[in-house]
């Protein structure tokens, strides 16, 4: 074999490594778009039907898989990220944009924001899915602000919601709960 024939090789090689991370890069960097639940969209902790409970609720794309995971609440889609047993390949979490839905029982199609980059109202007198208390999103801090002021809660960012309103003991009372308007 000839030396520039070895180069040529060489060069080829190295650019089919330098291509198959690329590809790889790619692939991970692609974050699917938030689905809209069907009649068939199975809450992931409480196997119920996503669409028969009401307030915001959540998705979660894994790693490997083109479906999301659904969720009857936003608590439940937070949840999941803390739970040490949970998978961490997460690709993408939506959560309903409560500012832009008319709905609270069902919010509309397209109604989704990352949950990254959401604003939670935590503590408020609406509940979630289940009945319990629910954090819930909006893109616009204003508009969180507006529920907040309608509402009561406590505003924060995704990565400063404290564990215990996710995983905490959730307040039942009727002075506390109310079902969403």
């Amino acid at each position: 074999m000839s030396l520039s024939r070895a180069i040529l090789m060489g060069w080829g090689v190295l650019a089919m490594l330098v291509l198959s991370g690329c590809n790889q890069n790619t692939e991970n960097a692609q974050i699917p778009a938030p689905q809209e639940p069907d009649g068939d969209a199975m809450g992931y902790y409480c196997g119920m039907l996503v669409v028969n409970h009401s307030g915001p609720k959540g998705q979660i794309f894994l790693k490997g898989r083109d479906d999301p995971l659904w969720f009857s609440s936003v608590r439940d889609t937070i949840t999941f990220t803390l739970l040490p047993e949970e998978s961490k390949a997460i690709r993408a979490i939506y959560v309903n944009d409560m500012g832009v839905a008319t709905n609270w029982n069902q919010p509309q199609p397209g109604a989704w924001v990352a949950a990254k980059d959401a604003v939670y109202v935590v503590g408020s007198d609406q509940s979630g899915g289940m009945g319990g208390p629910e954090l819930v999103p909006f893109s616009d801090k204003a508009a969180a602000e507006q529920f907040q002021a309608a509402h009561d809660g406590t505003l924060y960012t995704f990565k400063d919601i404290p564990q215990s309103a996710v995983l905490g003991e959730p307040d039942m009372s009727p002075e506390k709960r109310k079902r969403g308007s």
